[in-house]
């Protein structure tokens, strides 16, 4: 019925479809709907509706062997009829909605209130002349142009408020903006294969449209929809749009379907495009998430919450309400299933129908009952579970983690003082007007009160504007954005921000050796054909003609037929290798023997092969199986020479003709030619065929049974030379203290000699080298499963890990990760370039992808893509989060002093003269500007090779060393020394009136103002001073490699000048003379002696600076166990359960010490009581040693409290 429905819509349709789609057989709609069948439902319909998939290549005008002529009129036409294959972006933020965030922030909207509200009084009149009573607010001679003066400070508040927002705001849009391109620019990376014209060529994936010939391989991820013309061994991983997790087998005739987004895991094939960019599956769900995002995102949190709610409501009993529980997770389900449907279109919903429609059969009501219970549950929930443990888990990168503690501390630190400057101010206003002179409160003088007070609470918020380290967010971003963007040109595509800052904490990489290590480039240099061991490769005359027929016909037939060489494309290059690198080295190997691979494929055909079994993980070999003209078959085998030849029964001798191949020839053969060329360093790859009869056709699913008695053709060496710049690269690695591992398929032999080549390993040291069946073996105990203590025997030694599947680098991984037996963290990075290697790359730290050889399933799972596939990149990587770290930590030097100092003017000034020394709006300006600005100049300083001279520094070193806390408290005492000197003797120094004192709206004085600007230029000197972290002598070192820098120091000093020479009011400034100028710069300058001084002080001397910034142990681990537990745990609970721990190691205290009194007494062993002390549950074990009734009695006493923190029944 349906079909019949859909083919009258469809003749219906036909007629204007000739008009309307540009003359295509079929519309847009129609593929669309197509694409939502699966399975036979597929074919069908296909069949029926198109006369297969032939049909409907003729109705989209292409042919499934040659492909579109790529004609650029008809490849307009048709992107303008099905679109193109793109998926717009999500609307980036405008600058305005960009300003608006800037405003949230606390402090500004504190400031932009005092502002309005001192703008506000500062207009009112106090009526009449009763003003003179009113304190001291009229004490000096005030004119009556300063009174209308009144203003400015609150207006300069605000527009130093606004630069502040707009500088934010660009700085976020500018990240944005490259963040964008960033975007773009891994998506033109990008490429596919595509046939146009006969001529298979690669494309990038937005130019690919419907009715395009693809050629689908391992480790592709599709950019379009389409429908399967011929496939080998076809097998897809859906789980990103279906969250089936088994890999799907795709054949033509059984289900042809290929969706985008999907990922191919095994196998290669030839597929029609469909449908592409938002018409495609993929598609469809972005644009219904793009469409209803965020009100999606409101929607699912709401649904999440009640879900989560439901369950935990179960939970509680699960016993006594089986039922319930089923019930309720029923309703939850039906929660969750909605969302599905939303989220997968249409298709959760046609898969649905189609399992029902099968099923309808056999049992209608319970396959609908099942159904969405499954696809909700199995898809959404766990996705959701998934979520809410990334979430919690989803370690925050190493600085950010300690950044965030700083300025929590910093802020705190802040709140406080400036509430107490508050404070202090309008008690001592109110005390000396009200208590000492005893003046009464009068109604006409509210609004002279009110202005103090306004100006006290802005002096409070100053203090706390100051003491806030704005600049550190920005420092960051800042930071990171300039490295992304330089290490771009050092061939890191970075694609997360943080790895960029992990990789200078990386303590070891996991590399692979193919193509990072070594060129990539392979080429055959030995072989062993014919009982003969050739070192250099035979000329053909002296191989029998029989073997050499069989040995070009069994490479040229046996690889992926998109595998050639090229001719080079400069004259006197290398010829250009293109596809599958070791397939290419054989190939080379069959133009040495003056044989071409390109004859023998014209004769057979991609599409005459009978079956191919291709290379996968697991079988480590590639077979094809071809008719012969007789009808019989023969199948070419190739593959890793241990495999193959343990599948050999025979062997080609010298005459061409099979001689039988025993278990003792083989071990002969391994040891005579396969060791000697594996010591060498070449891969060793073993050539065989085996021919079957025509009748009966052998059962080609049962592999085992047709992968075996072989006849083995010849054994080739394949070298793949190191390439030139690693074994330097390796060694830098070594000297900044991390541990470069090799991690390949090889055999233990080639990863041994390329190991020693490239310096990972060097004779005579105590080293690792073992394979992944040796590897499995010592890592798991008898029944199977991985244990952490015995990969912590195994990793810190290990250096090579030869014939390793994916799932063993992982394991590495992992167990380094989570390995406890050094005190710092192991922070690992890992390469990686195939499909399989996706789960090592997500769990290592930094994960790098290649950039050349990269599947896009890897370039999915990785932090960083290496678009030179190159190993020397990572050592650039390394250099570059280094650097960053050492930028935020320069930064933070200036920072805090800055901060340091200006706080404790502000206060100490604020409570002896009732006035900040330095103003709000001066305040501002050294705060914000300068911060902004220093920012900028500290954190763009290039890094230098001496950063990889150093240990990492791990994930609990304190961000403020001790070199740098013993500089902010060197700098800090200076800068107080000269400026409290400057406030209370200043006007002797330098003959002028005293600024102490002043009235509301007196005019800007000039001994207040040579202490702004004083102030100022020690600031100044100080960023260069800041330049060097760890101590070091030359703080101009390289200063003008950095134009930045330079340039924002000189800036800064013009702009300080122009404020004070004609700043006047609003910054509260009175021009100087040159004279007063000069000290001011020379008291500034004093700050690069001083720095001199500090550093010749040890820090051995200055115990005390230790640990400031910390991210203690003691830190970390609580926080941890918080988010296991986090929902069920509120502050209370935690509170009481700290309370509880600290009793618990009073008790044990207590204890010990009785059990070393009873110890001694008793004579027995101390060592015995010790153990006791440190078993894993001591706190309760405890209790129970103590001999005394008294202790049990107690013990009993508070079981029931501290069932929360353990079960009493230990008691």
């Amino acid at each position: 019925m349906g079909d019949m429905t859909n083919n009258d819509f469809y003749t219906k349709n036909q007629r204007n479809d000739s008009n309307h789609a540009g003359g295509f057989g079929c519309s847009l709609m129609e593929l669309r709907s197509l694409m939502e069948l699966r399975g036979t439902e597929a074919v069908v319909k296909i069949q029926e509706d198109y006369g297969g998939v032939e049909g409907l290549c003729q109705r989209l005008k292409t042919s499934p062997t040659e492909g579109l002529d790529g004609d650029a009129t008809d490849l307009d036409k048709r992107k303008e009829v099905f679109g193109q294959n793109l998926i717009p972006p999500k609307k980036p933020k405008t600058f305005l909605q960009l300003v608006w965030e800037a405003l949230q922030d606390v402090t500004l909207i504190i400031l932009e209130i005092a502002a309005l509200i001192s703008l506000g009084l500062s207009f009112y009149q106090p009526p009449g002349e009763g003003s003179e009573s009113c304190g001291t607010a009229n004490a000096g001679a005030e004119d009556e142009g300063e009174a209308e003066a009144g203003w400015i400070e609150g207006a300069a508040i605000l527009l130093s408020v606004v630069c502040v927002v707009l500088v934010t705001a660009f700085n976020d849009w500018s990240k944005e903006k490259q963040f964008r391109g960033l975007q773009s620019r891994i998506e033109q990376e990008q490429r596919f294969q595509v046939v146009r014209g006969g001529q298979v060529i690669q494309l990038p994936v937005s130019d690919i449209v419907t009715g395009d010939i693809a050629q689908v391989k391992y480790g592709d991820l599709l950019p379009a929809d389409g429908i399967l013309i011929q496939s080998n061994d076809l097998k897809i991983d859906e789980s990103s749009l279906t969250g089936e997790s088994d890999h799907v087998r795709k054949s033509a005739d059984k289900d042809p379907m290929l969706l985008s987004g999907t990922h191919v895991m095994e196998g290669s094939g030839r597929m029609l495009v469909t449908a592409v960019g938002v018409n495609s599956q993929t598609g469809i769900i972005f644009t219904l998430l793009g469409a209803g995002g965020e009100e999606e995102e409101k929607k699912e949190k709401k649904g999440q919450a009640l879900e989560d709610g439901h369950q935990l409501a179960d939970c509680s009993h699960p016993s006594s309400h089986p039922i319930a529980t089923i019930a309720t997770d029923g309703a939850a389900s039906a929660n969750a299933s909605g969302n599905t449907s939303l989220v997968n279109g249409k298709m959760q919903d046609g898969n649905m129908e189609n399992n029902q429609t099968k099923v309808k059969k056999q049992d209608g009501a319970a396959a609908m009952e099942m159904q969405p219970l499954k696809s909700a549950e199995g898809g959404e929930a766990d996705d959701k579970e998934k979520k809410k443990t990334n979430v919690s888990k989803k370690e925050k990168s190493v600085l950010q983690g300690k950044l965030t503690k700083l300025a929590v501390q910093i802020g705190k630190a802040g709140l406080v003082m400036s509430a107490i400057t508050v404070i202090i101010l309008v008690l001592y206003f109110s005390i000396d007007n009200f208590v000492l002179q005893k003046k009464p409160w009068l109604p006409e003088c509210t609004p002279v009160y009110i202005q103090y007070f306004v100006k006290f609470f802005i002096i409070g918020v100053t203090v706390l504007v100051v003491a806030v380290p704005e600049g550190l967010p920005l420092a960051v971003t800042i930071s990171l954005a300039y490295s992304v963007k330089k290490m771009m040109k050092d061939n890191n595509l970075v694609r997360h921000l943080d790895a960029c800052e992990t990789m200078g904490n990386a303590t070891a990489i996991c590399s692979d050796k193919t193509g990072t290590l070594t060129t990539n480039r392979m080429t055959a240099v030995q072989c062993y054909v014919g009982d003969v061991h050739y070192k250099q490769i035979p000329d053909p005359s002296s191989i029998p003609h029989k073997t050499l027929d069989l040995l070009v016909n069994a490479i040229s037939l046996n690889s992926a037929y998109t595998t050639k060489i090229l001719p080079p494309d400069k004259e006197g290059g290398l010829p250009k290798q293109v596809g599958n690198k070791t397939e290419c080295g054989l190939l080379g190997l069959v133009l040495d023997l003056k044989r071409d691979y390109q004859t023998v494929r014209n004769q057979i055909p991609e599409e005459k092969l009978y079956k191919v079994y291709t290379f996968n993980s697991v079988r480590k070999s590639m077979s094809t199986i071809i008719k012969l003209p007789d009808s019989s078959f023969r199948m070419y085998s190739k593959g890793a020479s241990e495999i193959v030849l343990k599948k050999c029964t025979r062997i080609l001798n010298e005459a061409g003709e099979p001689r039988v191949f025993r278990p003792r020839d083989r071990d002969e053969m391994v040891k005579k030619v396969i060791e000697p060329m594996a010591c060498e360093g070449l891969r060793t790859i073993c050539v065989a065929y085996r021919d079957f009869p025509a009748d009966p056709e052998p059962n080609w699913e049962d592999e085992n049974n047709i992968l075996t008695d072989l006849t083995a053709i010849c054994v080739v060496g394949i070298e793949d030379p190191v390439r030139p710049e690693v074994p330097d690269a390796i060694q830098k690695c070594q000297r900044a203290g991390i541990t470069v591992r090799m991690v390949t398929g090889d055999n233990i032999n080639t990863a041994r000699a390329i190991a020693i080549k490239c310096g990972i390993i060097h004779p005579g040291e105590d080293f690792l080298c073992i394979d992944g069946k040796e590897f499995n073996r010592r890592i798991r105990n008898e029944k199977g499963e991985v244990e952490q203590e015995r990969i912590d025997k195994v990793w810190p030694k290990l250096r090579v890990l030869a014939r390793s599947s994916p799932t063993d680098k992982h394991t590495l991984v992992k167990g380094i990760i989570d390995s406890t037996l050094v005190e710092q963290r192991q922070v690992v990075a890992v390469t990686g370039d195939g499909t399989n290697d996706g789960p090592a790359l997500k769990k290592a730290d930094v994960g790098f992808a290649m950039g050349i050889a990269g599947t896009d399933v890897a370039k999915e799972a990785s932090d960083i893509i290496l678009t030179d596939d190159n190993f020397s990149s990572i050592v650039k990587a390394v250099m570059w989060g280094r650097n960053v770290y050492d930028s935020i930590s320069k930064f933070l030097q200036f920072q805090l002093t800055v901060n340091v100092v200006a706080v404790i003017v502000a206060f100490t000034g604020a409570c002896i003269t009732q006035d900040s020394p330095l103003k709000a709006v001066q305040m501002l300006w050294v705060n914000l500007i300068m911060d902004t600005f220093a920012s900028l100049a500290l954190a763009t300083e290039p890094p230098t090779e001496s950063l990889l001279m150093r240990k990492p520094y791990g994930r609990n070193k304190p961000l403020i060393s001790s070199t740098m806390t013993k500089n902010i408290l060197g700098h800090g005492v200076y800068q107080l020394i000269i400026i409290f000197t400057l406030l209370f003797v200043g006007e002797q120094i330098f003959d002028i009136d005293s600024g102490r004192n002043a009235p509301l709206h007196s005019p800007p004085s000039e001994h207040y103002t040579i202490i702004f600007n004083t102030f100022v230029m020690m600031q100044l000197f100080n960023e260069i001073n800041a330049r060097k972290i760890h101590g070091e002598r030359n703080v101009f070192d390289g200063i003008f490699r950095n134009p930045i820098f330079c340039s924002i120091v000189l800036g800064t000093f013009a702009i300080q000048v122009v404020i004070v020479q004609f700043g006047g009011k609003p910054f509260s400034c009175s021009p100087l003379d040159l004279e007063k100028w000069m000290w001011c710069v020379f008291l500034g300058m004093g700050e690069l002696v001083w720095g001199q001084v500090i550093s010749s002080i040890p820090n051995s001397k200055l115990r005390f600076l230790r640990g400031a910034g910390q991210l203690s142990k003691k830190d970390e681990l609580p926080e941890e166990e918080m988010n296991e537990d986090q929902e069920e745990i509120d502050h209370a609970e935690r509170e009481l359960r700290r309370g509880q721990i600290l009793w618990f190691r009073g008790l044990s205290r207590i204890q010990t010490q009785i059990e070393v009194v009873n110890t001694f007494k008793s004579g027995t062993s101390f060592q015995g009581a010790l153990r006791r002390q440190s078993s894993t549950t001591s706190q309760n074990q405890d209790v129970t040693n103590v001999s005394s009734p008294s202790h049990v009695s107690l013990c009993n006493a508070f079981s029931s409290p501290t069932s929360t923190a353990a079960p009493s029944g230990q008691c």
